[in-house]
């Protein structure tokens, strides 16, 4: 069976994080500059929580607010469930899907090492099937 860590080996470890009191639209400009669709929220490297693309279409645009003066800290998501690098692909599809969540941290003895999307699991499945 697949693990994190197995994805990790592929797309390796790197953390894009802000701080707690950056704005909604810096946060913004650097997922769009990464590509990507989430960004961990670090204070002087504690995990506090992530912000994703949902978390802006939903706690921002739908409630009137401005991504100039809201905080990443006000809007993030920080009640996610996290996994090790030893959990299974399968463990945490499930996991996604029970939650109805994108993104999961990855922390290993205590310290967030990194994060999986759905799109880095289900191009997992995709590799191990081509393998078999």
């Amino acid at each position: 069976m697949k693990k994190v860590e197995d994805i990790f080996s592929h797309k390796g470890r790197k953390i894009t994080c802000v701080a707690p009191d950056v704005t909604v639209l810096e946060a913004l400009k650097i997922m769009a500059d990464q590509n990507i669709g989430s960004i961990m929220v670090l204070d002087n490297q504690r995990y506090l929580g992530l912000m994703t693309e949902r978390d802006y279409s939903r706690k921002v645009i739908l409630k009137g607010k401005s991504s100039t003066d809201t905080r990443v800290i006000e809007i993030m998501s920080n009640d996610l469930p996290w996994v090790s690098p030893s959990d299974t692909v399968e463990y945490c599809m499930e996991l996604m899907s029970d939650r109805n969540i994108r993104y999961l941290p990855v922390f290993e003895n205590d310290r967030v090492v990194g994060i999986v999307s759905i799109n880095d699991l289900v191009r997992e499945t995709i590799l191990t099937q081509q393998e078999t």
